[in-house]
This record gives structure tokens, sequence and C-alpha cells, in this order.
């Protein structure tokens, strides 16, 4: 069993019309998904548009959560590709009481297992009190996580790189490691995930779908019948035709206003994807309410 179990939501980042972030809603959001099912949720992952986002406003975000009472139940991505920026903005968050991260190898540049393995090898010897889940998604890093540059990270820091987060799903399936989790990306893989011994999931559509995973989740926990498992798959399948970022926020957009705000180069869907992005959930009875 992993250090980190569970459902969780790499939850949206809610912006002012001038595309600041509007720390308020956000926090409130992440809330409301908590109360929705989500054991917790990872702020600032690739969902909450974190490679987009000012260093200055994360730490103002972290400031303001930092005597929440879900605090316990919150990651914190770090989205940022220098290696120095990251161990600042660590350092902060270990200096408001957080410790556990979400954390992506650099993007643009080529580099192989050996250079990853320097680079978390640097923050850890930075920033020791962290706890670190890996973030694989060659799409976004261009880098994709071997099995044994994992177990060696794990086996090298085994209280500070305690889980990983599988977006490229060459991982979950095969990767065993003890008192480490592993936790893939997408509720397609949430129950035959569970099967193999993974820990749950952290996903981008737990931000709509958080009470159907977490039953999901609970239901095999208790070995009782899957009944909304193949609802939640096609939910997913549905989103997985879109970017999902612009498909999140415009669907939440139809019930909240605030979700229109996006930092480009992202974008909403335009009304014809909208459209059809409404008409396909519905034709799978799922109609998004806040």
């Amino acid at each position: 069993m992993g250090k980190i179990k569970g459902i969780y939501a790499a939850t949206l980042s809610v912006l002012n019309e001038d595309l600041s972030l509007n720390i308020e809603k956000t926090i409130l959001h992440a809330e409301n998904i908590i109360n929705q099912g989500c054991h917790g949720v990872a702020f600032f992952g690739s969902t909450g548009q974190a490679q987009l986002i000012p260093v200055s406003e994360k730490i103002n975000l972290l400031n303001s959560i930092s005597n929440n009472k879900n605090k316990d139940k919150f990651i914190i991505g770090t989205g940022l590709n220098s290696l120095v920026e990251n161990i600042n903005l660590m350092k902060v968050s270990i200096s408001l009481g957080f410790k556990k991260f979400l954390i992506m190898p650099p993007a643009y540049y080529k580099y192989r297992d050996k250079e990853v393995i320097s680079f978390y090898t640097k923050i850890v010897e930075e920033v020791p009190d962290a706890e670190i889940i890996l973030y694989n998604f060659e799409k976004l890093s261009g880098y994709k996580f071997s099995i044994n540059c994992v177990e060696e990270l794990a086996k090298k820091f085994p209280k500070q790189i305690i889980g990983v987060k599988d977006s490229s799903y060459n991982l979950f399936e095969n990767l065993k490691i003890d008192n480490f989790s592993v936790l893939p990306g997408s509720e397609n893989k949430l129950l035959k995930g569970l099967k193999l011994g993974c820990d749950g999931i952290i996903t981008a559509t737990c931000n709509i779908t958080a009470t159907l995973t977490r039953k999901v989740f609970d239901d095999f926990a208790k070995n009782k019948e899957q009944t909304v498992n193949e609802k939640l798959c096609k939910i997913r399948t549905v989103f997985d035709g879109y970017n999902l970022i612009s498909a999140i926020h415009t669907l939440m957009a139809q019930v909240d206003k605030s979700y229109n705000n996006i930092l480009p180069p992202l974008s909403l869907l335009n009304n014809k994807d909208c459209q059809k992005l409404i008409e396909d959930l519905k034709k799978i009875d799922f109609n998004y309410k806040n």
C-alpha cells in the first residue's frame, strides 16, 4: 500500500477577468470537489494551468490555504522547469506546512534517466523534508519515466520519493514498490489499476466526476458490485476527445461564468465543439451541475 491513497483531482485554477488568479474561488472549487467525494486535490498540476501562472500568485494561494481545514488533503504542484524555482517554491511551501509535491521533469530539453535522477536528487538534497510524487506525462514534458528510473529514485530516497502519477500509462501495470503510491491519471485506468494494486488516481476530470469516481473506489474497497464504472469511463472517453483543460472549463462555465477565464495560449472550446460535448454527455445521461 502506498503513502497516498484515494481519489485526487488535479484541481482547476479559477481566474479573474484580468486573468489573475482568483484565490478565493480557486480554494472554494477545491473544497467543493473534496465535499463531493475526492480524498484530496493537487493544486497547480497541468490542469490548473500551472506552467502559465506566475510564481507570486502561487505563493499567494499557498499563504491563503496554509490554515485551511483541508490542508492535509492538498498536494502542491510546482509547474516549473527551473530547478532553482522548483526548490524555492517548495521551500516556501514547506515553511507553510505543505510537504507533498507533484513534480514533472522539465519540458523542452531532451534527456534520459540519468539526468532525471540528477534533477530529483538535487531537489531532495535542497528540500529533504519534501514528499514527492513523480509526474509521468511524456506528452507534456517530452520524457517518459522508465520503471528502472522510478525504482532507482525510490530506492535512493525512500522517504522523499513516495509515488508517481502515471499519465503516460507505461508504469501502472507493472511498477511494484513497497510503500510507494502508483496513481494513474485517468478514470479509464482506475478500476484496472486498483485490481493491479494501484492506490487510486490523480485526474483532471474528477473536477466534475468526483462523486462517481469515489463510488467506484469505495465499491472496490468494499468488494461490492461495480454499478457506475462503465458510465464513469464513458464520461472520460468523451473528454479525451478534446483538450481536457478547455473542455472542463467550457462545461463548468455553463453553470459559473468564472470558468470562462483561461490563460492564453489555452482557450475554451468553440461553439460547435461545446454543443457536441454537451450532447455527447447527455447521451450517456450525464448532466453537469455544480
